[in-house]
């Protein structure tokens, strides 16, 4: 039962992933902005291509929680690379919400004057609470599991 549910996970973190970057590769094709132009021009927006560079920490933390999955199948939770795979995860939501915030400054302050900012403005500020919520409890999970493997090591020591 134990591998089944883990195997399950880690499609959903595989699905997770796939549906992330069909989102990614079909929304500016949707965009408003997107009818006049053509492929290149439409891929090549300053915005879209931000997107994109902030997407490679979600698809890196995405990655590092498949692999902490692959260690709990394989019986490897308490070791160090457990722990930095938490701390990549933990350095990976902290990012985004830095870009996050940085992608939502630019807009509030350089939006067309007819545009209204306030719904990717809200947007930017449900996710940066998800990545602050997301670093905070990796992080505790971290410290948690760095003790359980420093008393597993006393007890190692003292046998």
């Amino acid at each position: 039962m134990k591998r089944i549910s883990i195997v399950f996970l880690q499609t959903v973190v595989l699905l997770i992933s796939l549906i992330a970057l069909i989102i990614l590769i079909r929304f500016p094709l949707t965009e408003g902005r997107a009818q006049d132009l053509d492929l290149f021009h439409i891929y090549a927006d300053p915005l879209i291509l931000y997107a994109y560079t902030s997407s490679i920490a979600f698809f890196m933390a995405l990655y590092k929680a498949f692999q902490i999955l692959g260690f709990i199948r394989k019986n490897e939770l308490f070791t160090t690379n457990t722990v930095k795979a938490l701390k990549s995860i933990k350095f990976c939501a902290i990012i985004l919400c830095v870009l996050i915030a940085g992608a939502g400054i630019y807009i509030r302050i350089f939006h067309h004057p007819n545009d209204d900012p306030a719904g990717f403005l809200a947007m930017c500020m449900i996710l940066i609470f998800i990545g602050i919520a997301v670093a905070t409890a990796v992080a505790v999970l971290e410290k948690v599991l760095q003790n359980a493997i420093d008393m597993k090591n006393e007890n190692d020591l003292t046998i």
